[in-house]
C-alpha cells in the first residue's frame, strides 16, 4: 500500500476509508465519500481558512517559522538589495526575471499608461473634500472598468496584458490624485522621464517648480518598500482577488475588491495603528509601563506578531536597516526611539518570545512613510500600489490554472427546519 494514503475509520459506522495525500494535503471533496445513509457527506469546517489550501500557487513562498519570504524562489533580501519594483513586479507576474529587452519593453508599456482620462479626474473631483484617500482609490479603480469595456475578455492574453500595463501604470497616478484631492491641491501630470517611484513622488509633492527633483534616498526607500509589499501569498486581499476573478469579472473590479479588503484595518491599517500607539506612549520612559499594561491584557502591542510569521518578519529587518538612511535625509523621527525601546524589551521578555510575537513589516514602515511626509490616512494607499502586481499575478494564475472554478464555499446550516407559513393575524 502507498504511504501517501490517509486511513480513516468512521466510528459511527465502522467503515474504513482511504484518502490520497498529495503535497501533505488531502482534497476536501474526498471527505464527501464519508457518509451515513446516503446523506450529503463529510465536510471540513475552517473559518478564516486557517488550515485550508484554496489553491496551488507558484508565486510566493513563506516559511513563517523560519522567517522566510521568497518571490518565485528569489529571497526577498536579494530582491530588495539588487532589484527595483518594476523588475520585481515582472518577476511576480510572469515567473522569471526579465531579460534586458523584456525589461525595457515592460518599463515602456507601464510608463506610457500612467496618464488617466480627463473624465477620471472629474470623477475623483466629485468626492467630498475630506473623503478618505483609500475610499477614493477603491471607487476609481472600479470605475476604470467602464472606461475599458474590452477588459471583460479575460481569456484573451493580449487584452489581459494590456489591462495589466494599465493598472500598474495608473495605480500610482490614482493614488497620488486621491492624496492631492484631500489636500486641495491641483493634480500633477505624470513625468515619464522619472522612475516608477520617482514619478509617484512627483505626482504627490510637485508644487510650482518646473521640474520635480527626486531625492534618490527617498526614491530608493519607496522602491524597496514597494518590493516588500508586492505579494504575500493567500492573504485576505489576494483571496478576494481570486474569489472575484472566479466569476470572470474584469481585472479592474477584481482589483477594486482586493483593495477594498486591504482597506479593512485588520489587513492594511496596521502601520497606522503602530504610529498611534507610539504617539500614545509619547516618551521612552513610559515604555516599561506600557509593556506592563499589554501583558496585563489591557490592549495589544501593535506591529508585533503575524498570522503567518512566528519569527522576525524578514521584511521588518530590511525596513529597519533602511530607516537610518531615510532619517539622514528627513531628520530622525522622534517616535523611532520609542519603537526601538519597545522592540528591545519585547525581544528580551519571555511573555512575547514564548508567544512568538516579533516585529512585523508594519512596525517600522509607518515611521518611514511619516518621515517622507505622508499623512497616516494614505498609508494603506501606499500599500495598494505595489500589491497590485501581486493581485494581478494571483488573478492570472487562477485564470490559467487547471482547477478554475467559481468560488462557492459550503456552509453548515444551523437554522430552523421546515416550517409552515402563518398568516399575519394568527401570529403570536
Amino acid at each position: 500500500m502507498s504511504k501517501e494514503i490517509l486511513n480513516i475509520t468512521d466510528c459511527r459506522t465502522g467503515r474504513p476509508y482511504e484518502i490520497p495525500i498529495e503535497h501533505e494535503t488531502i482534497k476536501a471533496m474526498d471527505l464527501r465519500q464519508i457518509k451515513i445513509n446516503g446523506d450529503f457527506g463529510m465536510m471540513a469546517y475552517d473559518p478564516g481558512f486557517t488550515n485550508t489550501a484554496s489553491c496551488k500557487s507558484k508565486i510566493t513562498f513563506i516559511d513563517g517559522e523560519k522567517g522566510i519570504l521568497r518571490y518565485r524562489g528569489y529571497p526577498i533580501e536579494q530582491l530588495a538589495e539588487k532589484s527595483n519594483y518594476l523588475e520585481t513586479a515582472y518577476l511576480v507576474l510572469f515567473g522569471e526575471l526579465p531579460t534586458k529587452k523584456q525589461y525595457e519593453e515592460w518599463v515602456y508599456h507601464v510608463t506610457h499608461h500612467t496618464f488617466v482620462h480627463e473624465n477620471v479626474k472629474k470623477f475623483m473631483d466629485g468626492f467630498q473634500y475630506d473623503a478618505h484617500p483609500m475610499g477614493i482609490l477603491v471607487s476609481t479603480v472600479a470605475a476604470l472598468s467602464t472606461f475599458y469595456p474590452e477588459a471583460k475578455k479575460v481569456d484573451d492574453p493580449e487584452i489581459r496584458l494590456h489591462q495589466i500595463h494599465r493598472l500598474i501604470g495608473k495605480m500610482p497616478t490614482l493614488a497620488a490624485y486621491s492624496y492631492r484631492h484631500k489636500m486641495g491641491f491641483p493634480f500633477n501630470l505624470p513625468d515619464n522621464d522619472l522612475s516608477y517611484t520617482g514619478n509617484f513622488l512627483n505626482l504627490l509633492f510637485k508644487m510650482s517648480e518646473p521640474k520635480y527633483e527626486v531625492n534618490p534616498v527617498l526614491e530608493k526607500a519607496l522602491d524597496v518598500l514597494f518590493i516588500l509589499h508586492a505579494d504575500h501569498e493567500q492573504n485576505c486581499s489576494a483571496n478576494a482577488m481570486r474569489s472575484i476573478g472566479s466569476s470572470n469579472a474584469d481585472p479592474y473590479v477584481a482589483t477594486a475588491g482586493a483593495a477594498a479588503a486591504l482597506y479593512g484595518p485588520l489587513h492594511g491599517g496596521a502601520n497606522e495603528a503602530v504610529l498611534r500607539m507610539l504617539a500614545e506612549i509619547g516618551d521612552v520612559k513610559k515604555v516599561p509601563e506600557y509593556i506592563k499594561r499589554v501583558k496585563a491584557g489591557d490592549f495589544r502591542l501593535m506591529g508585533f506578531g503575524h498570522r503567518v510569521y512566528k519569527n522576525y518578519d524578514p521584511r521588518a529587518k530590511i525596513i529597519k536597516q533602511m530607516a537610518d538612511e531615510v532619517f539622514e535625509v528627513t531628520g530622525r523621527n522622534p517616535l523611532l526611539d520609542i519603537a526601538l525601546e519597545l522592540e528591545r524589551i519585547a525581544l528580551e521578555d519571555d511573555f512575547f518570545v514564548s508567544r512568538k510575537l516579533y516585529p512585523n513589516v508594519d512596525f517600522y514602515s509607518g515611521l518611514i512613510y511619516q518621515a517622507i511626509g505622508f499623512p497616516t490616512d494614505i498609508f494603506v494607499v501606499l500599500f495598494a500600489i505595489p500589491r497590485t502586481s501581486g493581485w494581478l499575478a494571483q488573478w492570472m494564475e487562477f485564470l490559467d490554472g487547471p482547477d478554475r472554478k467559481i468560488a462557492r464555499p459550503r456552509q453548515i446550516y444551523l437554522g430552523e427546519p421546515t416550517r409552515d407559513y402563518v398568516d399575519l393575524d394568527k401570529r403570536k
